[in-house]
């Protein structure tokens, strides 16, 4: 499984936005190995929800875990399938853990968007 986490400039933290987050961080439970790349929709003008989106789609992500989640990536992620969990704290690690416990719940709750505000 692939679970798929935006984070900050130290690759560690959970980022507060999803869309603009500077990197993705792509974690492989089977492998227990992880590798943070940059984000392309992070400077994106518009549609930045969707591309963040499609650029976790295309990274093979089967679970999302973040602080929050516009509506437009939130319907692209759990159209494709990817299940968006909601995160305890802002530690990429700890949260990995929380999830592989079954401690983290579905996020069911996604904001309007930002629609291209910094």
């Amino acid at each position: 499984m692939t679970i798929a986490i935006p984070v900050d400039e130290t690759k560690e933290a959970l980022c507060v936005s999803f869309a603009r987050a500077p990197f993705i961080l792509f974690h492989h439970t089977e492998e227990n190995t992880g590798e943070a790349l940059p984000n392309p929709a992070a400077e994106a003008e518009g549609g930045a929800g969707i591309k963040a989106a499609q650029f976790i789609l295309d990274g093979g992500a089967d679970a999302v875990i973040t602080i929050r989640c516009g509506q437009n990536a939130a319907e692209a992620l759990q159209a494709a399938g990817v299940s968006i969990y909601q995160s305890q704290g802002d530690n990429a690690a700890e949260n990995i853990a929380a999830f592989q416990e079954g401690k983290l719940p579905l996020m069911t709750s996604f904001h309007a968007g930002f629609h291209g505000i910094r």
